[in-house]
Formats: C-alpha cells, sequence, structure tokens
C-alpha cells in the first residue's frame, strides 16, 4: 500500500467495519488488521477510534459546505439558488451514503469535544443555508408564515433520511431523487 494511501484505507476499512458491526463493537485493532497496517500508522493519521468517526463527518461536511459556498457565490435569485443547493446536498448525501448512515448512527458516541465541533460546523452551514431562505423571504419568493428553522429542518430532514429508504443501486436515480425531494421542498417554500 502506498504511504500516501494508507489514511484513505483506514477511512473506508473504518466505515465498512462500523457499518457491518457497529462503531461501539469495532476495535482500533480490528480497524488496522482489515486495512494491513499497524496501529503507529493509524496513529500516524488519527489520534483515536474517535478521531476515525469525526473524519467521517468532516469530509461530508466540508464537501458540502465548499459546494454551498461556491452555489451562494454565484449571486443567483434565491429560488434559483436553493433549487441547487438542496440537489446538491440530496446528491452527495447519496454519494456519502453509507458514510453518512454510519456518522448519524454513531454520533453520540463521539467525546465531548468532537460533539461540540460538530454542533459549531452545523451551526455555520445552517447559518449559510438560512440565509438563503431569509433571502427569499426578503424577495417575497419564500413564505413567512413558519419559522426560518422549521423551514430549514424541514429539508434536512430528507438528506439525513435517505439511508432508510433509498438503494443506490435501485430504480430511482440519484439525480431523480434529487430533483424530486427539491421539487417538494420548493413548493412548500413558495410565498402565498
Amino acid at each position: 500500500m502506498k504511504t500516501m494511501n494508507i489514511k484513505e484505507e483506514l477511512a473506508r476499512t473504518s466505515v465498512e467495519l462500523f457499518a457491518r458491526q457497529g462503531y461501539a463493537k469495532t476495535s482500533v485493532q480490528q480497524i488496522v488488521d482489515a486495512a494491513g497496517v499497524t496501529k503507529g500508522a493509524l496513529y500516524h493519521y488519527f489520534n483515536s477510534k474517535d478521531d476515525l468517526l469525526f473524519d467521517i463527518y468532516d469530509r461530508i461536511l466540508t464537501l458540502q459546505h465548499e459546494h454551498l459556498t461556491e452555489i451562494i457565490s454565484r449571486g443567483l435569485p434565491a429560488a434559483q439558488t436553493m433549487r441547487l443547493v438542496c440537489e446538491d446536498l440530496v446528491s452527495t448525501s447519496i454519494d456519502w451514503i453509507r458514510e453518512g448512515t454510519v456518522f448519524f448512527r454513531s454520533q453520540h458516541m463521539l467525546s465531548e469535544d468532537r460533539l461540540e465541533e460538530v454542533q459549531r460546523r452545523r451551526r455555520e452551514f445552517n447559518k449559510a443555508f438560512t440565509g438563503i431562505l431569509v433571502r427569499g423571504q426578503e424577495d417575497g419568493v419564500f413564505r413567512t408564515d413558519i419559522p426560518i428553522p422549521v423551514l430549514a429542518a424541514n429539508f434536512f430532514s430528507d438528506p439525513h433520511y435517505l439511508s432508510y429508504w433509498y438503494s443506490p443501486g435501485g430504480a430511482i436515480s440519484r439525480e431523480a431523487v434529487a430533483a424530486q425531494l427539491t421539487d417538494l421542498y420548493l413548493a412548500g417554500l413558495q410565498a402565498k
């Protein structure tokens, strides 16, 4: 295994083991054995098993936040921006469905400092997302009769729930699911 691929192999292996047997039941020794590396190699990249779980979330959120920032920077109308953001969030959630499933089912086991970091990053992401909602309300295209936190939560439940029903190899493509969930969300956002 090439040196620069060790971190990726550890991340991939940990996701696979966490998905199969659960985070709590997976030991560091099982991870290094399955990855074919030493504990020293693991600890070169990660301080603990907690870091492996956090890394899963960090990879997903970093990607989605980069996409969110880029889409917002285009300066498009609020409704168009929201469509692009929602479609991207659903699509990337599908692309990373195993990782997301592992994280959301195990996040309560993170150390307190890691959990605080997750919450801080979520607030940061949510602030940018709700900024689009506020802009849409100010432009008169999004409804104002429902509080912003409820409008945001209404969307985020969709990507978080995907692992319970969506099958990446199934009959509905990732693009179709992203478009359909976004259409439903935007229909509910329209100003009355």
